[in-house]
C-alpha cells in the first residue's frame, strides 16, 4: 500500500478481505478476532485519551462539546428525513439507522501518530467528539433496545444513570489515585505496561457491565492515566508499539473479514440503502465539520484532520447494526433488515477507506508544516545535554528528566558519561560503570531518544567531567545530587564545587525521591533579577517542557517584574502549560515556601554563581535550608550559564568555598548577642 501511496490501514482491511470466510476463506472470523478485534477498538480508544494534550483538550473542550454535538445532530436530522422519506422505515427504525450516521469511530488515529501530530487541537476536537459522538449513540441504542423489552421508564432512566454516575466516579476519582501508588512503587516497563492494560480492560468491562458500549470506558481511563504515562516517555512507547503492531492490526483485519464483496451483487434493495447510508454518512459528518471551522475561526486544514477523522464508521455502527437486526418485531421482521446489515458493511468499508485518504492527506500537509517551522529553528539552540552517573539507583530518573526537558524538534542524542578513578579498584568500578551505563542506554532506547555513552578513566572526577564536557561541546550539565546525609556543610560535595570552577554552562543538579511521572506539581523560586542571567531563557525553556510532558502545574515564586518577563515567555512560547504566579520578594523567607511544597512536588530553585547579577549573600545559607526545611522533597538546583571562560572568572574561586561572608559573621555574631542578652 505503501508503493501504491495508498494509507497502510486499507491493506490490513482488504488484507481481511482476501483471507476472510467471504475471500479466499484462508482464515475464519472466530472467537480470537472477536476478541483481539474488540481489543483493538478498546486501544485505539485508549490511546486517543493516553495521546490527548489535556492542557489543549480543557482550552479547547467548548469547540469539543459544540462539534461532537453537531457531529451527532446533523447525521440524526438527515438521516431520520432521509430514511423516513425514502427508503419508508418506520420511526424506531429509522432512529436506530440514523444514530448508525451519527457514530465514528478513530480509525485512522494510528496515522495521525505516524505522523506525530497528534498533539494538534483538530485531532483534540475530532477525539473528544468520537466520546460525545459514541455516548449519545449508545444511549440510543441502549433506549431503543429497552422499548422492545419494556424497560423503557422512569426507574429505566433512574437505573442507567446512577450506573454512569457510579462507573464514571470510579474511573474519575480511584483510576488516578490507584495509578500513582502503583508508579510510586513499581518502575519496571514490563510490570508498568501490563498494569495499564488491566486498568483499561477494567474500565472497558465495567462500561459493558453497566449495559454501556467499552470503549468508552477505555477512552476515559486514556484519559485519566494520560499525565502518568508522559507522552515521550519509554512506556508510551512500548503502548504504542504493541498497539500498533498487534491489537489494532487485528481489529483491522477483522473488520474486513466481515466485508462480503457479493453482497453488492445481491440486489437493488442492498445498493440503494447502502449509497443512501454512505451519501449521509459522508456528507452529515463534512457540514459538521465545517460548521465547527466557521463558528471557531479555524484553518481549513484543520477542518480536513477534524473531517477525516471523524467520518469512519466501525465499532458503535457495528453495535448499533447487530442490536437491530437482532431485535425481532411482532410482525416476525427485524427491526433492521438484511438490506440495512448488508449496506452497514459496504458503509464501514467505504467511510474507512475515504477516512484513512483524508486523514493521511491533512496529517501530511500539517506535517511538512511543521518541518518547515524546524527547519527554520534548526540554529536557535545550541542543546547537546551531559549526563553524568555514578549509581544505577539515580541514572534512570536523571535520563527520564533529559529526556523530557530535550528539544524534541531537533532530535539530537544525550550523552551518558561515568568516569572512574585511576586507583585500585578500577577493574570493579569500569564494569559497573559500563553496566549503568548500559541500563541508561536502554532507558533512552526505550522512549526512542539516542544516547551516547562514554566510560572514561581520571585522576580527577570532577576534571574527567569537565573534559568530557568540552570535548562534546555541551551546553548543559545534569546531575544527581551529593549525598549529605543531613551535614548542610557539605551539602554540594566537592565534585560540584570543582564543576562550578571549570563549567560555566547551565548545571541542573537533581534529586528525586519519587518517580518523575507521579509529580502533579514544580514549584520554582526565582532570585530578583535572575532575568539579567544570560542563562535566563534557557532554564525558563527547560522547566516549560518538563511542565508541558509531565501534564502538571508550574508556580513560580519571584520578584513581581521577573514573574511578568517569565509569563510573557510562558504565554508566547508554550502557552499550553499551566502556570501560576505568586510574589516572593524576601529570599530569607525561603523556609516558608515549605508549607506548600508537598511530598508530590518538585521544589525548584534557580541559584547563582557568586560575583553574577543575581547573586545574593542569602544564597550561603542555601545548604543549610533546603536541608533543614526541604530535605523530604525531591529537588532541583539550577545554576544557569554565564558563558564565556569559567577559569578566569574571579567569583568562581569564591563559590567554591563553603565559607560563610562577613555579612553571615556578622548576622550570627547578632544572633549570638541577642541569645546572651
Amino acid at each position: 500500500m505503501g508503493k501504491l501511496r495508498i494509507p497502510h490501514l486499507i491493506g490490513m482491511i482488504l488484507a481481511g478481505v482476501i483471507i476472510g470466510p467471504h475471500g479466499f476463506n484462508i482464515l475464519s472470523h472466530d472467537s480470537s478476532f472477536e476478541l483481539f478485534g474488540k481489543v483493538g477498538l478498546y486501544y485505539i480508544m485508549f490511546l486517543a485519551g493516553l495521546e490527548m494534550n489535556m492542557a489543549d483538550f480543557k482550552k479547547n473542550r467548548i469547540k469539543t462539546s459544540t462539534h461532537g454535538i453537531l457531529a451527532f445532530a446533523i447525521p440524526m436530522i438527515i438521516g431520520f428525513a432521509l430514511n423516513t422519506s425514502l427508503l419508508k422505515y418506520g420511526v424506531l427504525t429509522s432512529i436506530l439507522l440514523a444514530s448508525m450516521y451519527a457514530s465514528h469511530t478513530l480509525i485512522a488515529y494510528p496515522i495521525v501518530l505516524r505522523y506525530g501530530v497528534s498533539q494538534q487541537r483538530s485531532v483534540t476536537i475530532a477525539a473528544g467528539a468520537t466520546a460525545i459522538t459514541d455516548t449519545l449513540t449508545l444511549l440510543v441504542l441502549a433506549i431503543v433496545g429497552g422499548m422492545f423489552k419494556g424497560e423503557v421508564n422512569g426507574f429505566f432512566w433512574f437505573v442507567l444513570g446512577i450506573k454512569l454516575c457510579i462507573v464514571f466516579f470510579i474511573i474519575i476519582y480511584f483510576f488516578p489515585r490507584i495509578a500513582r501508588y502503583f508508579f510510586q512503587r513499581y518502575e519496571e516497563n514490563v510490570t508498568q505496561f501490563i498494569f495499564v492494560l488491566a486498568m483499561t480492560f477494567l474500565g472497558a468491562g465495567m462500561m459493558a457491565f453497566i449495559g454501556m458500549e467499552g470503549l468508552l470506558g477505555a477512552f476515559l481511563t486514556g484519559l485519566v492515566l494520560n499525565r502518568y504515562v508522559p507522552n515521550i516517555s519509554p512506556l508510551m512507547t512500548h503502548l504504542e508499539f504493541v498497539g500498533n503492531a498487534l491489537f489494532i492490526p487485528y481489529f483491522l483485519i477483522g473488520v474486513g473479514m466481515l466485508i462480503n464483496v457479493n453482497i453488492i451483487f445481491a440486489g437493488f434493495g442492498t445498493i440503494k440503502v447502502a449509497c443512501l447510508m454512505i451519501a449521509v454518512a459522508l456528507s452529515s459528518k463534512w457540514l459538521a465539520s465545517l460548521a465547527t471551522q466557521k463558528l471557531f475561526n479555524m484553518k481549513s486544514i484543520e477542518r480536513e484532520l477534524i473531517y477525516g477523522l471523524s467520518n469512519a464508521q466501525a465499532g458503535a455502527t457495528l453495535a448499533a447494526v447487530l442490536v437491530g437486526y437482532n431485535i425481532i418485531l411482532p410482525n416476525g421482521q427485524r427491526l433492521l433488515n438484511d438490506d440495512v446489515l448488508n449496506g452497514t458493511i459496504i458503509l464501514i468499508l467505504v467511510t474507512c477507506i475515504f477516512s484513512s485518504f483524508t486523514t493521511e492527506r491533512a496529517a501530511r500537509k500539517i506535517a511538512l508544516t511543521n518541518k518547515n517551522k524546524i527547519n527554520e529553528d534548526k540554529t536557535a539552540d545550541d542543546e547537546k545535554m551531559l549526563i553524568p552517573v555514578e549509581q544505577k539507583e539515580t541514572a534512570n530518573e536523571l535520563v527520564k528528566i533529559g529526556i523530557m526537558i530535550r528539544n524534541t524538534k531537533l532530535n539530537r542524542g544525550i550523552i551518558g558519561l561515568n568516569v572512574v578513578l585511576d586507583d585500585l579498584n578500577l577493574t570493579y568500578n569500569q564494569e559497573k560503570g559500563r553496566n549503568t551505563l548500559e541500563y541508561m542506554e536502554m532507558t533512552a532506547n526505550a522512549a526512542n531518544v539516542r544516547m551516547i555513552v562514554q566510560s572514561r578513566i581520571a585522576t580527577n572526577i570532577s576534571n574527567g567531567i569537565s573534559h568530557a564536557f568540552k570535548e562534546y561541546s555541551a551546553s548543559e550539565i545534569i546531575m544527581g545530587m551529593h549525598e549529605c546525609n543531613g551535614n548542610y556543610k557539605n551539602f554540594w560535595g566537592t565534585i560540584t564545587q570543582n564543576l562550578f570552577s571549570d563549567i560555566s554552562r547551565q548545571i541542573m543538579i537533581v534529586r528525586c525521591l519519587q518517580p518523575i511521572n507521579t509529580l502533579r506539581r514544580i514549584q520554582v523560586a526565582v532570585p530578583k533579577k535572575a532575568e539579567f542571567e544570560p542563562g535566563f531563557y534557557r532554564w525558563l525553556e527547560r522547566l516549560a517542557r518538563l511542565a508541558a510532558n509531565l501534564n502538571c502545574r508550574i508556580q513560580f515564586h519571584g520578584n513581581r517584574g521577573t514573574l511578568s518577563l517569565i509569563n510573557e515567555y510562558i504565554q508566547n512560547r508554550h502557552s499550553d502549560v499551566r502556570a501560576e504566579y505568586v510574589a516572593f520578594e524576601d529570599w530569607d523567607e525561603l523556609p516558608k515556601l515549605a508549607i506548600n511544597v508537598n511530598d508530590d512536588h518538585l521544589f525548584v530553585v534557580i541559584t547563582a554563581r557568586k560575583g553574577t547579577v543575581s547573586y545574593i549573600p542569602s544564597f550561603e545559607s542555601l545548604p543549610e535550608q533546603l536541608t533543614r526545611f526541604f530535605n523530604s522533597n525531591s529537588l532541583m538546583i539550577i545554576f544557569p550559564d554565564q558563558y564565556g571562560d569559567a577559569s578566569g572568572m574571579t567569583f568562581t574561586k569564591l563559590q567554591l568555598s563553603e565559607e560563610h561572608s562577613p555579612y553571615q559573621f556578622f548576622r550570627q555574631w547578632m544572633i549570638k548577642n541577642k541569645n546572651k542578652n
